[in-house]
């Protein structure tokens, strides 16, 4: 038996067995003798000592083993310990001891993932700064060691000091605009907008781009579609990302789609579908991590930044929705996500459009 519970059990009897044989000695007058109120002073003791002990002692152990397991953070163990019925005060404590290890290990755990997501974080940031930022120092040093005088190469390298700090500067934008989104900093304004007007303006935006890459964009939306809620121009914020990606994740000749429909659970389901390359399975549940790319060599070529999914996912979720997707390889994906329909009377409708608007290259 441990110590503890022997003190306890020591504690309890001693007092137990004197009272009683005081008791017994009182009782003197009543024809029990001395050696009879020893005996059952003794007695008395002895049972306490025995109830005490067994009541208490495994409990006791327990207590302390919880404790011991949860100061030296070995909580695969901790999970394992026997619980006790809630039978008195020392069961409670001993239950309290265990939620309190448990609640331990979840913060632990918590810390641990935030840390390690910190130090990826800084890692993926530090890696996509470096790329521009050691591209523009040395065009620049090119032509200070002489390329300034070389008509041709000044103009070439000038244009890719330029593209490499746009890239800076869309890299910082987003990294702020997410920052805002998962802080809770950056909060979304719900009105009533038309959708097929937001989407006549994605494809318009995004002609020249299209254009480029001889990739046909166009957007149908029914003119019956009913105005929906939300941030208009965050969610022309997710369009274009969306649209920007298909773009550039599609083939010469390709076509992307942007389709709305409404639902009988009241609200309207917006996709964006493509013809494109597609995703591989694998990669799926990884395409909103910040910095992912499922082709790097493509997706620096188009200068993305690697966040845009991300912040796509955070606005979706600050509006109560997710993104939902659908690809398969060599034959293009679905990105979709759903608004609510504004109620009647919610607020005017904004910016109406027609029912099909497209940047066609035929």
């Amino acid at each position: 038996m441990h110590r503890l519970a022997l003190r306890v059990a020591m504690q309890v009897a001693v007092p137990v067995a004197i009272v009683a044989a005081l008791g017994a000695g009182i009782a003197r007058g009543t024809g029990i003798g001395l050696a009879a109120g020893l005996l059952v002073g003794t007695v008395a003791g002895g049972a306490a000592y025995r109830a005490v002990s067994k009541t208490v002692a495994g409990r006791l152990e327990l207590a302390r083993q919880t404790l011991r397991e949860a100061r030296k953070r070995r909580f695969d163990v901790l999970a394992a310990l026997p619980g006790t019925p809630d039978r008195d005060e020392l069961d409670a404590l001993i239950h309290q001891v265990g939620r309190a290890g448990r609640t331990l290990q979840s913060e632990i755990e918590r810390l641990e993932q935030v840390e390690s997501y910190r130090r990826e974080f800084l890692g993926d940031v530090s890696h996509e700064l470096r790329t521009p930022i050691f591209a523009i120092v040395g065009f620049a040093e090119t032509l200070l060691d002489g390329a300034l005088d070389d008509d041709r190469v000044r103009q070439r390298f000038v244009e890719k000091i330029a593209r490499n700090a746009e890239r800076l500067d869309a890299l910082t934008r987003d990294l702020s605009e997410i920052s805002k989104l998962e802080t809770g900093r950056l909060q979304v304004v719900r009105e009533p907008f038309d959708l097929a007007a937001l989407a006549a303006e994605v494809t318009e935006g995004l002609e020249h781009a299209a254009r480029d890459h001889d990739v046909d964009v166009v957007a149908r939306v029914p003119e019956t579609l009913p105005l929906v809620l939300g941030d208009r121009g965050r969610i022309r914020q997710v369009l274009t990302n969306l649209v920007e990606n298909a773009v550039k994740y599609n083939e010469p000749g390709g076509h992307v789609e942007i389709t709305a429909r409404p639902r009988d659970t009241g609200d309207v389901r917006i996709t964006v579908v493509d013809d494109g390359i597609g995703i591989p399975d694998a990669a799926l549940g990884r395409l909103t991590e910040r910095f992912f790319r499922v082709d790097k060599s493509r997706s620096r070529e188009g200068g993305g930044t690697g966040l845009g999914l991300a912040i796509v996912k955070h606005i979706l979720e600050a509006h109560g929705q997710r993104l939902e997707v659908e690809s398969r390889v060599g034959y293009g994906s679905a990105f979709g996500f759903a608004l609510p329909v504004a109620p009647q009377g919610f607020g005017a409708p904004q910016n109406a459009a027609p029912m099909v608007v497209g940047t066609s290259n035929g």
